[in-house]
């Protein structure tokens, strides 16, 4: 089977993102081979391509796609040709055409999902499942902050805690995203470069600050989160758009109220078949349901990746991103 394949040679921008074309072997022992329908873009995958997550040269990039199944390898039990599936990783093979992962690497997608659903929520869903579900959760009536709330996590966190009655701040780069915040049951949204954001926090919740700060930012929010979290909250810092988080003080988490911080990583919490399954089911339930509402807000060839990357880390996108074969 031959495939397009994204390859990066050496880490840097966008630019770095080359085209090769690869024959697939066929798929061995306990592998499936996936025809992809649809390919999701994450900040991770900016991550593997800059560097900041270091990976082998030359390397292959994307984590989350879906599609149907073409051909299985000896032993493979769950699948059959023709099955939709969907994959978060590890293999790091999704900006292609086709590509050999490992059985257990694959979800089943419902039919009520669909595959261009799957691959835009996935990766992100799942995400959001660990952090409301697993990492913070939070009960009814509860504050929690929720930065970059426009986003592709953020809006399905932003969601997802409000199904569970938590009570959502949403932080938001410019007005139609805050007002998109809002549209999804944030009780408010202040601009993401507010130098006063913790303080105006802290007024919302008269004084007492938030339960949770959930983080995908990084580096620009970490000390807003701090002080806006409440005594013996969570920050929950899951992400790096801004740069990663360095030279944690454990005395600035005493000062500001005895605080816990967790920087959580999908893959720790999706090891065991059995929560694997359970949490993707409660994915496609949320889903479903109408609780959570998926927005894939642009869509591009799968070859326009570079102008992809580009606009995801210029703030550029909203919601979900796909890249189409």
């Amino acid at each position: 089977m031959r495939t397009r394949q994204a390859v990066i040679e050496a880490t840097g921008g966008p630019e770095v993102i080359a085209w090769r074309e690869v024959d697939l072997p066929p798929p061995g022992p306990g592998q499936v081979l996936v025809r992809h329908a649809a390919v999701g873009l994450n900040f991770i995958d900016t991550y593997h391509r800059s560097g900041l997550y270091p990976i082998e040269l030359p390397g292959t990039l994307g984590l989350e796609a879906s599609g149907t199944v073409e051909a299985v390898g000896d032993g493979v039990t769950r699948f059959q040709v023709g099955d939709c599936v969907a994959t978060f990783g590890p293999n790091r093979a999704a900006y292609a055409d086709y590509q050999v992962t490992g059985e257990n690497d694959l979800f089943a997608v419902p039919e009520s999902i669909g595959l261009d659903v799957a691959a835009a929520a996935l990766l992100k869903g799942l995400t959001t499942e660990m952090l409301a579900e697993r990492v913070a959760p939070l009960a009814p009536g509860e504050w929690a902050l929720v930065h970059a709330a426009a986003g592709g996590v953020g809006q399905l966190l932003l969601q997802w805690l409000v199904a569970r009655g938590v009570r959502v701040i949403a932080t938001a780069g410019s007005p139609e995203k805050r007002s998109r915040a809002l549209a999804l049951g944030a009780e408010h949204a202040i601009d993401a470069d507010a130098p006063d954001m913790a303080q105006q926090v802290r007024e919302i919740t008269a004084g007492a600050g938030v339960r949770a700060s959930y983080d995908g930012v990084g580096k620009a929010t970490w000390e807003a989160s701090l002080a806006a979290t409440g005594r013996r909250g969570i920050v929950a810092s899951y992400g790096n758009a801004s740069g990663p988080v360095a030279g944690v003080n454990l005395g600035s988490l005493a000062a500001a109220g005895s605080l816990f911080v967790s920087r959580p990583t999908l893959f720790d919490y999706y090891r065991d078949p059995a929560e694997r399954e359970a949490g993707a089911a409660r994915l496609w339930q949320m889903i479903d349901s109408g609780n959570v509402k998926l927005e894939i807000g642009q869509t591009y060839p799968l070859d326009q990746v570079e102008t992809a990357h580009r606009d995801l880390e210029g703030r550029r996108t909203t919601g979900s991103t796909l890249l189409k074969p």
